[in-house]
């Protein structure tokens, strides 16, 4: 929506769980923090609406909604076809990327281009899935968990790993990596494999609220409040 809703809400009670760092989690202090409690705040400021936030657990959060426990979940939760005959979405606020890490001694790498370089991805995972599909040609070596498959890269048993963009960021900031590795160039975003992204879930017959929440999000993102977000919770950035 370019233009601000002509009555949006005075008041936003969001739904979302406190196990889901760094989006929702209790801080050292207990005190309810993250990403989505910080783009929570900034979309009811937006509206000039007040912003109140209920904790449920993940599983619960559904059945909350549809009996009017809040307005709105706040939560990650996938747009599957059960829960879209259900629920609307908003706009999508966050894709969630696969990415290629190059280890020591790996300059670039193009999956492209026909190459000897070994590629440890978590077996039976979509990204092993989309590797097959998309680059047949390439040395895939499967190992049992993403764990695993980021080890090998780490120690030489692999030139590149190809897994999940966020938690392979923790990982190049951590020490479990230890300076290792480093992001290869550019964010893989296909749907049908690494899913549509983080979106807010609300009732389907609540048109208003999704409107208004879909102008605050782009309201968010063109005045950079979403980016300083961004910078705050994922400082290796996963794009």
């Amino acid at each position: 929506m370019a233009e601000r809703p002509a009555q949006p809400p005075e008041k936003i009670e969001f739904l979302a769980s406190d196990d889901f760092p760094p989006f929702s989690f209790r801080d050292p202090q207990g005190r309810l923090t993250g990403f989505n409690v910080d783009l929570a705040r900034a979309v009811c400021e937006e509206l000039g609406a007040s912003c109140s936030l209920r904790v449920k657990a993940f599983e619960a959060l559904p059945d909350a909604l549809m009996a009017g426990e809040g307005d709105a979940i706040l939560s990650g939760l996938a747009k599957t076809e059960s829960l879209r005959r259900e629920m609307a979405f908003s706009d999508t606020y966050m894709r969630l990327p696969a990415r290629f890490v190059l280890g020591q001694g790996t300059d670039s790498f193009d999956p492209s281009m026909p190459s000897a370089k070994r590629i440890s991805v978590e077996a039976g995972s979509r990204h092993e899935a989309f590797l097959k599909a998309a680059f047949p040609d390439l040395a895939i070596e499967p190992f049992p968990t993403a764990g695993e498959a980021r080890a090998a890269l780490k120690v030489g048993k692999a030139d590149v790993h190809f897994g999940d963009g966020m938690a392979l960021s923790f990982w190049l900031a951590g020490k479990e990596a230890d300076g290792c590795c480093r992001f290869a160039p550019g964010p893989w975003l296909e749907p049908r494999y690494f899913g549509d992204g983080l979106s807010i879930a609300l009732r389907r017959d609540d048109q208003a609220l999704l409107d208004a929440l879909n102008y605050a999000l782009r309201q968010v993102q063109d005045k950079g409040i979403y980016g300083e977000l961004y910078l705050r919770y994922f400082p290796v950035g996963f794009y």
